[in-house]
C-alpha cells in the first residue's frame, strides 16, 4: 500500500496517474475528494482530511508500506510552521508505524542547497531542509527529492508574457541555474516508490536537463512562442512589498525573500550535475505547456 499526500496538486496528480497505471494499491489523503477525477476515485482508497492532522495521518498510514510526502505551501503561517509544524504529526506516525514494520519508506519533495553556505539563511529552503531532518529522525528510510525552481512557476507570468512580453524574477539575468518540470519530479517519485530496495536517508537531485539563466529562458520562450519575450529583474524590496500587499504572513514573505536572495548567491549550484535521462527540456515544456497558456484568449486565461 502506497499513501499519496496532496494528490490533486501539480506533482501529486501526475504521480497518482503514474501509480494507478502501474496497478499499485493506493490510498490518498485529500481535503476534497470531489477534486479527484472520477476514474481515479474508483481505484484508490480515499482518506478525507488534512495530512497535517494527527488523526488523519494515523488512519492514512495504518497498514501502509510507503508514503509520498508533500507539504502544501501556506502563506498564512511562518516557514517553520509551514514545513516542520505541518509535518510533526506525520513524523510521529512514521516513528510509531516503523516500529511495527508498517511504513518503511517515505519519499518527500524538498529543495536543493543543503551543502551550500547559503542553506542556513535561505528562508523557505532552510525550513524545507529542517523538515527533511524531522522525517529522517523518525527512523523510516527516506529520500528527499531535492528540486530547484519549477518551470511551472512561469505559468504565473503567462498574462504578463501575453500582454507585455515580460517575465520577472529577482536573480541576475546571466546567472544559470537548474530548473525542472513537475512531471519529472512525479516520475522520480514513482520510481522510488515502486522499487523500495533502498535503505537509509538521502537526497535525490531532480535537476532538469541543463542549467539556464533568465536570459536563456527569454531567448527560448521567444523562439517557442513566436514573439519577443524579455526578462525584467525585480528587486527584493519590490518583491517584499508586492507579497505583503497581498496580505501574506510577514514571516512567510521574509522566507520567500531570503530564498530568492540565496538563489541569486548560488544556492542551487551546490550539487554535482549528473545525467538526467528523459528529463523534460525547457523548449519542449514551453511548446506543450506555456504556449497554450500564453496564447489563450483573455476569457480562457481568466478561467484558469
Amino acid at each position: 500500500m502506497i499513501v499519496i499526500t496532496a494528490p490533486t496538486g501539480n506533482i501529486g496528480r501526475r504521480l497518482l496517474s503514474l501509480l494507478v497505471e502501474h496497478g499499485e494499491e493506493l490510498r490518498v489523503v485529500v481535503r476534497d475528494p470531489a477534486r479527484l477525477p472520477e476514474a481515479v476515485r474508483e481505484r484508490v482508497e480515499v482518506i478525507t482530511g488534512s495530512h497535517g492532522d494527527a488523526a488523519t495521518v494515523e488512519r492514512a498510514f495504518a497498514g501502509a508500506d510507503a508514503v509520498f510526502w508533500l507539504v502544501p505551501p501556506d502563506a498564512s503561517t511562518t516557514p517553520e510552521e509551514t514545513f516542520s509544524g505541518f509535518t510533526r504529526p506525520a513524523a510521529r506516525a512514521f516513528a510509531t508505524h516503523s516500529v511495527g514494520h508498517s511504513v518503511g519508506h517515505v519519499v518527500g519533495v524538498s529543495a536543493l542547497g543543503r551543502s551550500t553556505p547559503q542553506a542556513a539563511q535561505a528562508g523557505l529552503v532552510t525550513a524545507s531542509l529542517a523538515m527533511d531532518d524531522l522525517i529522517a529522525g523518525s527512523g523510516v528510510a527516506y529520500r528527499a527529492l531535492t528540486c530547484p525552481s519549477f518551470f511551472e512557476n512561469l505559468l504565473e507570468e503567462a498574462d504578463s508574457i501575453r500582454e507585455n512580453g515580460v517575465f520577472t524574477d529577482t536573480v541576475a539575468a546571466d546567472r544559470p541555474a537548474p530548473l525542472v518540470a513537475v512531471a519529472d519530479i512525479a516520475a522520480a517519485a514513482a520510481k522510488l516508490l515502486l522499487d523500495r530496495s533502498w535503505t537509509g536517508v538521502g537526497g535525490v537531485p531532480v535537476l532538469g536537463p541543463q542549467d539556464l539563466s533568465p536570459n536563456d529562458l527569454a531567448r527560448i520562450m521567444s523562439e517557442e512562442l513566436g514573439r519577443p519575450v524579455r526578462y525584467r529583474r525585480q528587486s527584493l524590496d519590490e518583491l517584499r512589498s508586492t507579497l505583503l500587499g497581498y496580505g501574506l504572513n510577514a514571516a512567510f514573505v521574509e522566507g520567500v525573500v531570503d530564498m530568492k536572495r540565496a538563489k541569486d548567491q548560488g544556492l542551487d549550484a551546490g550539487v554535482d550535475r549528473s545525467p538526467q535521462p528523459g528529463a523534460t527540456g525547457f523548449a519542449r515544456w514551453c511548446a506543450e505547456t506555456l504556449r497554450p497558456a500564453v496564447l489563450a484568449t483573455p476569457e480562457a486565461a481568466d478561467a484558469r
